[in-house]
């Protein structure tokens, strides 16, 4: 599908819509599951909204939109506000995800109601691909965040569930993350062959065609 994005104009916006609809509302989601949770900072700082300029960060919705993963402006929460103060955090960073994956769930179904449909069989309409773009930019978006490295999402539930022993790790790890995702990202580029994240991608694709 990236491959059309410059060739069709159409397919360019609403792979531009996807993008920004999914990463909006991964953040808001965060900021929703802090607020929920008895903490008030995404809300004072207006990130409690779903107006897309509050949550896209431009560098990380570039990469989405031509790489295939991407990011959107960290949402803003103080743990120690939380409700619940070793589960509170998992939950705000899980909340991302999980938004996602519900975006996938009612992509996927309103698809396979739409393939036996007549509105499926027209060919003018954009709700198809925009559908579809939904999908497939929803689950890599979920997919790519629930990766264990800090800053992404999944290294929060990483954190929680290593015992004390693993402190140091836990440590090195937060300073480190942001370093070794760098790394890979560019070690997916320059070595020939490898191609992490495209293969996330492609492994995406096949999942939701074989859904559909």
């Amino acid at each position: 599908m990236l491959s059309n994005l410059f060739s069709d104009p159409i397919f360019f916006v609403v792979w531009v819509i996807a993008v920004v609809y999914a990463i909006t509302v991964h953040e808001f989601s965060h900021v929703l599951a802090a607020y929920l949770l008895g903490d008030k900072t995404g809300q004072d700082m207006g990130r409690l909204t779903l107006n897309p300029l509050a949550h896209i960060d431009w560098l990380g919705l570039a990469m989405l939109m031509f790489v295939g993963f991407g990011w959107g402006r960290p949402a803003p929460y103080n743990p120690y506000n939380l409700r619940f103060p070793k589960w509170g955090p998992v939950i705000v960073s899980l909340a991302g995800p999980a938004a996602n994956l519900i975006t996938v769930i009612f992509g996927i179904l309103i698809l396979r109601w739409l393939g036996n449909s007549t509105l499926g069989n027209d060919s003018s309409t954009m709700l198809l691909p925009l559908l579809l773009s939904l999908v497939m930019i929803s689950l890599t978006l979920m997919l790519f965040n629930l990766i264990p490295i800090p800053p992404l999402d999944g290294a929060r539930l990483l954190f929680t569930i290593l015992p004390a022993r693993f402190n140091d790790f836990k440590v090195q790890l937060a300073q480190n993350g942001p370093y070794v995702l760098l790394g890979l990202v560019i070690l997916d580029s320059i070595i020939p062959g490898l191609s992490i994240f495209g293969r996330l991608f492609s492994g995406v694709s096949q999942l939701v065609y074989s859904l559909l």
